[in-house]
C-alpha cells in the first residue's frame, strides 16, 4: 500500500479517537442485557444513516431460521430483537466486499455492589476503559465505524461494498449472525472485532445450552431418609457430567489446534433453582449447563452422547429407569468452527497488523463461542475474528485497553483500504 496513503488512514484514527472514545463511553452506557438491544440499535441505525448508508432493519422471526441447523432454541420472545445493517456500496466495484460484525447484547453484571462503580458507568482509569460490555463487545463495534470514518476523512472511500452489521443474540443462540446470514449478507470476508488480545482466533469451540431437572420426592424432615431429595440427586448429575467433561478432554490431541489449550472443554453450571420450603425434602431441582464441543463434532451427535451419559449414570446409580433426569435443549446448539491457515484475509490482515503493532500477527485458540461459526460454517466466507485488549469480560469490573482499541481500529482501517481497495473522493 501506498505508505503516504497509509500514513494518512492512521492520522486520521488518531485525529478522530477522542471522538471515537466518547461513542464508546455512550454505547456502553446502554443496558444493552438480552432484550433489552433495541434502543442501542436504533442509535447504531441513525449512525448508519449519518454515515449515507443504505439502512435495513429487521425484527428477527424464528419461523425463518429455525430450521437452519445453525439454529439454536429461543431463550426469550423476540418481540423486540432487531437486526441492523448499513451498507456502503461505491459507484463501481473494483475490490473485494467485506462484513464488520459487532453484537451489542451484553450479559448480566451480577451483583452491583461487587463493581467498583456501577456497571454501566463508564470511567477510563490507568489506561483502561470499564464498564459492562467495554471489551465484549462495544469498543469493536466503535472501532468499525471509525475505521471506515478514517479512509473517508483521508478522501478516500473503499471500491467494494461494505457492510455494517449489529446483530444481537451472539451471548445466547447466535441466532442474530443467522438472521443477518439468511436475510442474505454475504461478503468475500467476515472482520468481527471481539476481544481477542490484539491476536486473531484459529479456532473455537461449538457450544450446547440444556436444563437438567431432577424430581425428587418431598418428605418432611423428620423423615427425611424416606425422601429423595432432588438437589443431593442433582449433584450427582452434576458430577456425572464432570466425569464426561473429563472424557472429552482427554481426546484433545486428536483435535487441530486444541492440544496446546490447557482445557478446551468446559461444562459450566450456570444457574440453579429448587425445592419449595426449607422444612421439606427438596420435590425438584433444575440447573442450567453450557458445555463445550469440538469444531466437527456435530451436535446432534454431541447431544445424544450428553443425554445418554446423564441417563446411564443415574440407571447405574438407582438401579432402574425411575428417577431419569429430564435434560432440555435451552438456547446454543452452536457447532465450533476453525479457519482454515494462510488465506488471503489473513495474510492481509497479518500484513496491516505488522505495520500497526510492529509485532507478527499471533493466533490462537479459545474455548469460547464466536459469531464466526456462522460465516465460516454456513456461508462459507473467510472469517477473521480479531479485536482489542481486555480484561474481566463477563465477570466484575469489565474493561479495555484504549491504546489498544485505537491500534485495532487503524488495523481495520488499513485492512478495508487494501481489501476493499480506495477510490479518491471527488
Amino acid at each position: 500500500m501506498n505508505p503516504e496513503i497509509a500514513s494518512k488512514i492512521a492520522d486520521a484514527v488518531d485525529a478522530a479517537f477522542d471522538r471515537q472514545l466518547e461513542f464508546t463511553h455512550e454505547l456502553i452506557q446502554y443496558p444493552s442485557l438480552r432484550g433489552r438491544e433495541l434502543a442501542i440499535q436504533d442509535r447504531l441505525l441513525q449512525e448508519m444513516s449519518d454515515r449515507g448508508l443504505a439502512t435495513d432493519r429487521w425484527r428477527i422471526d424464528a419461523e425463518d431460521i429455525e430450521d437452519h441447523p445453525g439454529f439454536g432454541p429461543m431463550t426469550v420472545p423476540y418481540d423486540e430483537d432487531f437486526n441492523v445493517v448499513g451498507t456502503y456500496t461505491p459507484p463501481e466495484t473494483r475490490g473485494r466486499s467485506l462484513i464488520l460484525q459487532g453484537h451489542v447484547d451484553v450479559v448480566p453484571t451480577g451483583p452491583e455492589e461487587n463493581w467498583t462503580r456501577p456497571p454501566f458507568e463508564t470511567y477510563v482509569q490507568d489506561g483502561w476503559l470499564y464498564g459492562r460490555g467495554a471489551g465484549d463487545m462495544k469498543a469493536g463495534l466503535a472501532a468499525n465505524f471509525f475505521a471506515f470514518d478514517a479512509i473517508r476523512a483521508a478522501g478516500y472511500a473503499p471500491a467494494a461494498p461494505v457492510c455494517f452489521q449489529s446483530v444481537v443474540e451472539e451471548e445466547s443462540t447466535g441466532n442474530g449472525a443467522l438472521s443477518a446470514l439468511l436475510r442474505g449478507y454475504t461478503a468475500d470476508a467476515v472482520l468481527i472485532p471481539e476481544p481477542e488480545e490484539n491476536a486473531l482466533v484459529r479456532a473455537n469451540v461449538g457450544v450446547i445450552w440444556f436444563t437438567v431437572r431432577v424430581e425428587g420426592k418431598p418428605t418432611h424432615v423428620r423423615e427425611m431418609a424416606e425422601g429423595f431429595n432432588a438437589f443431593d440427586a442433582t449433584n450427582d448429575v452434576i458430577a456425572d457430567l464432570r466425569r464426561l467433561e473429563a472424557e472429552w478432554n482427554a481426546r484433545k490431541d486428536e483435535q487441530p489446534d486444541f492440544d496446546r489449550v490447557e482445557h478446551p472443554i468446559n461444562f459450566n453450571v450456570g444457574l440453579i433453582k429448587g425445592g419449595d420450603w426449607p422444612s421439606s425434602v427438596p420435590a425438584w431441582c433444575e440447573i442450567s449447563v453450557r458445555a463445550a464441543i469440538y469444531p466437527g463434532v456435530p451436535a446432534d451427535q454431541a447431544w445424544a452422547e450428553i443425554q445418554e451419559f446423564v441417563r446411564q449414570a443415574a440407571i447405574d446409580r438407582h438401579g432402574s429407569e425411575a428417577r431419569l433426569p429430564t435434560l432440555k435443549r435451552s438456547g446454543f446448539f452452536a457447532e465450533g468452527y476453525r479457519l482454515e491457515e494462510d488465506g488471503a484475509a489473513e495474510s492481509l490482515l497479518a500484513e496491516t497488523h505488522q505495520q500497526v503493532f510492529g509485532a507478527p500477527l499471533e493466533t490462537f485458540t479459545t474455548p469460547g463461542y464466536l459469531d464466526g461459526r456462522v460465516y465460516t460454517n454456513y456461508g462459507n466466507m473467510p472469517t477473521l475474528t480479531y479485536g482489542p485488549r481486555s480484561l474481566d469480560i463477563h465477570a466484575f469490573d469489565e474493561r479495555v485497553h484504549v491504546e489498544s482499541v485505537r491500534n485495532i481500529t487503524k488495523t481495520i482501517a488499513l485492512f478495508i483500504a487494501q481489501w476493499c481497495e480506495l477510490d479518491p473522493l471527488p
